[in-house]
């Protein structure tokens, strides 16, 4: 395990505007007896006072150690450069905000998806939008006045003082390759980026002649939204040199966290029938998909099962947590309502971050897929009120330019709750959140049951439902809950009496049978039952199959009982005063799963199931 690390950088107190040190490392901005007469601070935060219609731009082709599409050349990938002119007239050397994308150009948005319907496993020729959010060009106030780099990084950064890098993944765009989709390769061609501006790698210019970075200070901050937020979390494993911050935005820790769950196949958010190649193929474009690269795209196809959804070597290739490298401070950004890429994988980078007393911050936002928008602010508890773009602005100064700003003084946790308000916490999840246990309860084979805090009942019938997930939606499922349904159980609570905040991870812990089948899905909700709505909080599945290991299916003997236990995907939420908590078990999962043909009968036994919720203060809080 990586030891901690001081947080103590030295360099310039900040107080009303100054002229901040222009150098590349603490040490030597202690030692700087004028700082240059470039940067200025106002308030902690670097100001926009070099002119963007004069930054130069430069394309280069940076040389990597891989040789993903196996034609005897190492691949180079394309990066894009925008810096202040200063760094070629006045030898300025800057910092650089580093954003790698598979998604620049030529992507192929029309890749077949295979069917979801288990008995229809042929390609059904259909096509969709892909669930990571792709990379658009933003539009831009500077167009008019001068070519620039798609996007608003370098808008934004360059005219505070940075050098902005926009670069192609390997296999994509004009990068030389083969996409391999979140495995070493990748993480190595993305940090040969970094190695060359610090030295450390060879780069090329259009013409193919030699170019190096000499206007760089050779720090470096990644960052980017959902795949382009991935990237720096795989970089930032290697614990390569130069590499002072990264800022994922609803990134991948996992890949198999983002295509599975507990041994079942299971899609991203709206994008049913996604998996690992179908993302590759669209990555790649679709000359390299069916010509150069179809061998290595097929063999992405073969390795990721979608057959027994186990973990495996393919998995673990793809799989970030593994914080003892990182060298990086991490400021996590992520939507509490991301259904795309869940929130598993920035609450599993999280745990790992701190296992590990990484230099870490936490913002997480109502919204879904995305950033909380430039304008989201949170006041702190000393009355200072800061946006989300102004807060990852001071992040990037404190962390490339060494301005004491007291960014790292503020609480860690930034969670914007139910009504939109952005409140800050001393960490995440809530250190006062504790597990208490929510036992079933039935007295009829199919009415509703409930959920209580006390003592497992002495006398509860057991249950039964059967699965028709493929005619049958999950919001149906989870509406009505005091109204049997023969197609899924509920729990319900009683109302409460106050507030209550969930944090971290709820787990299921559900005793059950297939009676009529050697296997079938296993999904449940937790719910808010409002006195007229119903609010899904949070999901989680499971493959009974896996009920050891997500790397081992084992076959089951119909009829027979078992114990499945699985964690739902971290939330932060608050039951209001009056609402009920809710859990809706069922099989098939129409938005997520597989969809095996309808007709599997399940039975659960609910006086040994329960479902365990972090609750903000305990037990005593709930009040039944």
């Amino acid at each position: 395990m990586r030891r901690p690390k001081s947080l103590a950088l030295l360099g310039v107190a900040i107080s009303g505007t100054l002229i901040a040190a222009a150098t590349a490392s603490p040490a030597s901005a202690q030692e700087a007896a004028t700082p240059p007469p470039h940067i200025v601070v106002t308030d902690g935060m670097t100001q926009p006072v070099f002119s963007f219609a004069d930054a130069i731009e430069e394309r280069v082709y940076v040389q990597t150690p891989v040789d993903t599409d196996h034609d005897g050349k190492l691949d180079r990938v394309a990066i894009d450069i925008s810096r202040p002119k200063e760094t070629a007239t006045e030898g300025f050397k800057v910092p650089v905000i580093f954003e790698q994308s598979p998604y620049r150009k030529d992507t192929w948005d029309d890749v077949p998806y295979p069917s979801v319907l288990v008995d229809d496993l042929p390609q059904n020729g259909s096509s969709a939008h892909l669930g990571l959010q792709r990379a658009t060009a933003e539009p831009n106030p500077n167009a008019a006045a001068k070519a620039n780099l798609p996007g608003s990084l370098d808008d934004y950064y360059v005219p505070r003082g940075y050098a902005v890098v926009l670069g192609q993944s390997v296999g994509t765009g004009d990068s030389d390759g083969c996409p391999t989709s979140g495995d070493q390769a990748e993480t190595l061609g993305t940090k040969a980026v970094i190695d060359w501006l610090n030295g450390r790698a060879k780069a090329f210019d259009v013409a193919g002649a030699p170019v190096s970075a000499t206007w760089t200070n050779g720090s470096v901050g990644m960052t980017g939204v959902s795949y382009n937020g991935t990237l720096p979390n795989q970089v930032a494993t290697t614990g390569v040199k130069g590499l002072k911050t990264i800022v994922p935005v609803s990134a991948i820790s996992s890949w198999y966290d983002y295509y599975r769950a507990n041994g079942l196949v299971v899609a991203p958010g709206t994008f049913q029938g996604e998996d690992l190649d179908i993302l590759a193929q669209y990555t790649a474009g679709q000359v390299r998909a069916q010509g150069t690269c179809v061998d290595e795209l097929a063999q992405i196809t073969d390795k990721q099962d979608r057959v027994t959804g186990d973990y495996s070597k393919f998995w673990g290739d793809r799989d970030y947590r593994d914080a003892s490298d990182v060298k990086a401070s991490v400021f996590v950004v992520h939507g509490l309502n991301d259904w795309n890429v869940k929130t598993e994988n920035f609450a599993g980078w999280w745990d790992e971050l701190a296992r590990n007393d990484v230099p870490r911050k936490i913002w997480l936002h109502q919204g879904g897929h995305g950033g909380p928008g430039n304008s989201a602010a949170v006041t702190l508890p000393s009355g200072q009120t800061w946006t989300y773009k102004q807060t990852e602005n001071r992040w990037f100064d404190f962390w490339l330019w060494n301005v004491h700003n007291g960014i790292m003084d503020e609480p860690t946790a930034v969670v914007q709750r139910e009504d939109r308000v952005y409140t800050t916490y001393a960490n995440w999840p809530d250190k006062a959140a504790k597990d208490v246990a929510l036992r079933f309860a039935a007295t009829s084979p199919t009415a509703t049951g409930a959920l209580t805090s006390g003592k497992a009942p002495k006398h509860s019938v057991e249950q039964s439902f059967v699965d028709e997930g493929r005619t049958i939606a999950p919001s149906t499922l989870v509406s009505a809950p005091d109204t049997a349904s023969p197609n899924r159980l509920a729990y319900v609570s009683p109302a409460l009496g106050q507030d209550v905040r969930i944090s971290g991870r709820p787990e299921m812990r559900l005793r059950m049978a297939i009676e009529n089948r050697p296997d079938a899905n296993l999904t449940a909700y937790l719910v808010d039952y409002g006195p007229t709505s119903a609010t899904v909080v949070t999901r989680g599945w499971m493959d009974p199959q896996n009920r050891k290991n997500a790397s081992k299916t084992e076959k089951l003997k119909q009829g027979k009982l078992y114990d499945f236990t699985w964690t739902m995907e971290p939330k932060d939420y608050i039951f209001q005063d009056g609402h009920r908590i809710g859990v809706v078990v069922f099989s098939s999962d129409q938005d997520y799963t597989l969809l095996p043909l309808g007709g599997t009968e399940l039975r659960v036994a609910p006086k040994d199931s329960e479902v365990r919720l972090p609750v903000v203060g305990g037990r005593a809080v709930l009040g039944f």
